[in-house]
């Protein structure tokens, strides 16, 4: 009887592993640049980062390139951490 138990938690830990695997294996790639934005109906862009800082707040969108560059020279301020414009 306990190695029907034993034999049960082996295949729930197994089936838990390899559904983290598969979530890893699935997961979207994450944006290359994010825009901050302000707070507000018209949510004012703030500032610029890359894809992986961890300064951006929740209040983010993802922009490609050229966007990036546009805004970048447009004025608007660059991450002091993650340095987009660099």
């Amino acid at each position: 009887m306990w190695v029907q138990r034993i034999g049960t938690k082996i295949a729930a830990v197994l089936k838990r592993q390899a559904e983290e695997q598969h979530g890893r294996r699935n997961r979207p790639r994450p944006p290359e640049w994010i825009v901050e934005l302000g707070i507000g109906a018209h949510r004012p862009p703030l500032q610029v980062h890359a894809g992986d800082c961890y300064i951006a707040g929740t209040r983010r969108r993802p922009v490609d390139r050229d966007e990036a560059r546009r805004l970048l020279a447009s004025g608007l301020k660059a991450c002091t951490h993650c340095q987009p414009d660099v």
